[in-house]
């Protein structure tokens, strides 16, 4: 038997799977690494502390688990997008820790390239945000003494995650399209670098990693295994769910959620408030992109009703809460704790609770939790629909959140589209493994892929229409509720 293996680099631990020619599970580790919190707003992680726990998990899925040597036969990557790291040529060492993806620390840098703001869309397809990878290792030259002077001779190297893994496993410095196009700096259309707007960062070319494909082979570990993929989580998950048509969609559903769809072989800028990414590239075939809208709060208002208001004592039990009642009661919540994600990016609204009456108990309000996810899914795939001209016909959903049963049939009943969860629920480390068996042959096509995907479940429409769009109302009357309450 021979496998195939993915390394799953994310923002809170690092994990190895192998997976077989059918796309079942064969091995798995884990290990979790430290977040770093040097002052309020700012996120960072030991990079050398991640290449170890990486080379402990990879050592253990494929070597500790009774497989036969040599019966892994490929190794693809994804990780935590957009988190920037800076290293050494010579040593190999960092310079300074990872600055991850949710840290703010960049906020007045952004502020101040406000000028730029159409051609960052336009060239990027992404808004000036703290998010992403181009102003975090701006800040990362501007405010430490003498590393701009050796970026700009090429003795420091930029990279996100990916790149750090492929350039530790194999000693080549690249990154694949798809983290590329999370930094601020790669030009959607010809996919290379971009002068404009390395400019407009004050970014060196001569730090950056070369661009390739998501697809193949970049080079071979020391043990001789072949490194042939690399993806962005969420473009991984999207390829693990084998979206390969426009239109076909995925939302992964945890902390936060994120929903991809492809929208094939042409970039779509978005006019509702979406990120416009490339979703994969395997080997020499042109680019795929994707449409992304991005969730703030879904399974962390969960934990929120658990922790903060002890109406649950498990996440499991909003289910059981939510099913003691038939609806909301009349109950709304806007999750806006630190402002709203995609489609609105307002950060001065706060959370809310609307609608509340003397008849509304527990129940209800678990009931509107749920329906918060399902309302905030509504107005990405709304806008999704509307950018790209294609009416989504079925959401593939994955991720924690899709064991809650009830929330699969209220977002089925509010999309108005059938919701389905695969058999196999790791669709990033999955997707990941699938593109570097692509790459050295392991399976023949994307129809081989497609063959192996298997509904666990499926979830149909079952709500009035006209419910629905009374609801729909009211929602849009609670979101307009959330808006204008911070100043800061």
């Amino acid at each position: 038997m021979e496998y195939v293996a993915a390394i799953d680099q994310g923002t809170t631990s690092s994990r190895c799977m192998v997976f077989d020619e059918g796309g079942r599970i064969v091995s798995v580790a884990q290990r979790e690494h430290r977040q770093i919190f040097p002052r309020p707003g700012w996120v960072e992680h030991d990079a050398a502390e991640i290449w170890e726990a990486v080379q402990g998990v990879l050592a253990d899925a494929v070597t500790g688990s009774g497989l036969e040597p040599g019966s892994v036969v490929a190794l693809g990557i994804t990780n935590q997008r957009e988190t920037t790291i800076l290293w050494d040529r010579r040593t190999g060492e960092p310079v300074a820790n990872a600055i991850v993806w949710q840290d703010t620390r960049t906020d007045s840098l952004v502020t101040s390239l406000a000028a730029h703001e159409a051609l960052f869309r336009e060239r990027a397809g992404l808004p000036l945000a703290t998010y992403f990878a181009g102003p975090k290792i701006r800040w990362l030259l501007d405010e430490t003494p003498g590393l701009r002077d050796r970026a700009e001779r090429g003795d420091v190297l930029f990279g996100t995650v990916d790149s750090w893994l492929i350039w530790k496993l194999t000693g080549r410095h690249v990154t694949d399209v798809t983290n590329a196009s999370r930094t601020m700096l790669m030009n959607l259309r010809t996919l290379a670098w971009d002068p404009e707007l390395l400019d407009a960062l004050r970014v060196p070319a001569a730090m950056l990693p070369e661009i390739r494909p998501s697809a193949e082979v970049y080079g071979h570990t020391e043990g001789g295994l072949p490194v042939a993929a690399a993806l962005g989580d969420q473009q991984a998950a999207l390829f693990g769910q084998t979206c390969f048509a426009p239109g076909e969609t995925k939302s992964t559903y945890g902390s936060g959620s994120f929903l991809l769809m492809n929208t094939g072989a042409e970039p779509v800028t978005s006019k509702h408030g979406l990120l416009t990414t490339v979703g994969y590239q395997i080997g020499d075939a042109p680019a795929t992109y994707a449409l992304e809208g991005s969730i703030a709060v879904t399974g962390s208002l969960v934990q929120w009703l658990r922790d903060n208001l002890g109406l649950i004592s498990s996440a499991a039990e909003i289910e059981t809460l939510a099913r003691t009642v038939d609806d909301n009661g009349g109950c709304y919540f806007v999750p806006a704790f630190s402002g709203l994600f995609a489609p609105h990016w307002r950060a001065d609204a706060r959370g809310v609770i609307a609608g509340l009456t003397g008849f509304v108990t527990k129940g209800h309000i678990a009931r509107a939790v749920l329906e918060a996810t399902a309302w905030q899914t509504r107005e990405v795939v709304d806008a999704m629909n509307a950018d790209a001209g294609l009416a989504l016909t079925a959401l593939r959903a994955d991720g924690g959140m899709t064991a809650n049963n009830l929330l699969m049939q209220i977002l089925a009943d509010v999309l108005a589209v059938p919701v389905v969860r695969p058999m196999v629920a790791e669709t990033t480390c999955l997707g990941a493994a699938y593109a570097a068996g692509l790459a050295t042959g392991y399976w023949p096509g994307t129809d081989a892929l497609r063959a192996n995907w298997h509904k666990a479940a499926e979830w149909r429409p079952e709500i009035d229409p006209a419910v629905r769009d009374a609801e729909h109302r009211n929602w849009r009357k609670a979101i307009e509720r959330s808006l204008d309450w911070s100043t800061t």
